[in-house]
């Protein structure tokens, strides 16, 4: 890595209670916040914000939004209150080649950022602003606009994509010793080679892979974000993976960085 290039980051944000329960995978992320270069501030590509056509937070005040229901209270209650980048959001509107929203009113912080980010910068003192999912782009469109993004990092800006590789809600267990389904298993490892190997089509043409692909991805949305970072890789960069796991049967915690 460049000195002065940022990396670009996927966590794998499992369970809204990881923010009140600290575990292996928190940690990870808090170890990754204390080697990282500070940065100006921080791009968000997180899989709980799905729009019609691509929208970015431009307020100087984003909210703390509790995207969920029946967690315990304690959970509603916290509040990450990082300042917005309205320049951010003007640089992201400049860098992309399609119409962008600039949301100052509806959105701000949701759980799959303020999740992460609360291990990662527990001060809550780097701005933070959010780039939506269209939700009517296909993997490849998603992954082609996200290469628009890269002189972010030669700016010291950190973009960090938060969803699951494996995100199947249908079939979880919540039991703490609950074993991974073979296929969940399959599709996890397939990806983490495959990006090791710096092979991005087969990722982005995911449904080829077959059964165990589709049971992972049921729906695209927590899949997308770890596009955005394969996509920001430069040919001199490597992805590493710096923490893993299933857990709840099909929820990969699978999260890597390139640099």
């Amino acid at each position: 890595m460049t000195s002065h290039r940022q990396p670009a980051v996927f966590a794998g944000h499992g369970s809204p209670m990881y923010a009140i329960e600290p575990n292996r995978y928190t940690q990870a992320w808090a170890n990754l916040g204390k080697n990282l270069k500070r940065p100006d501030a921080i791009l968000v590509i997180s899989a709980h914000w799905v729009t019609r056509g691509t929208w970015v937070t431009a307020m100087a005040k984003p909210k703390t939004i509790h995207d969920f229901g029946g967690f315990p209270q304690t959970l509603f209650d916290i509040q990450y209150p990082a300042p917005g980048s309205p320049a951010l959001a003007d640089r992201v509107q400049e860098l992309l080649d399609i119409p962008i929203v600039l949301e100052e009113n509806e959105w701000g912080i949701d759980h799959g950022a303020w999740s992460v980010l609360k291990y990662l910068y527990p001060n809550a003192d780097v701005p933070v602003v959010q780039l939506s999912l269209d939700g009517s782009m296909s993997a490849r469109e998603h992954y082609e606009l996200a290469k628009q993004l890269r002189p972010l990092r030669d700016e010291n800006i950190l973009i960090l994509a938060s969803g699951n590789v494996v995100h199947n809600l249908r079939t979880i267990h919540w039991q703490d010793d609950a074993q991974p389904y073979p296929w969940a298993k399959d599709f996890n490892d397939f990806f983490s080679s495959e990006i090791r190997a710096n092979h991005h089509d087969p990722l982005i043409d995911w449904e080829r892979y077959g059964d165990a692909a589709h049971l992972s991805i049921p729906t695209a949305e927590h899949y997308w974000p770890a596009l955005y970072i394969l996509a920001l890789q430069q040919d001199d960069e490597i992805a590493k993976v710096f923490i893993d796991g299933i857990e709840m049967s099909s929820i990969s915690m699978l999260s890597f960085s390139v640099q």
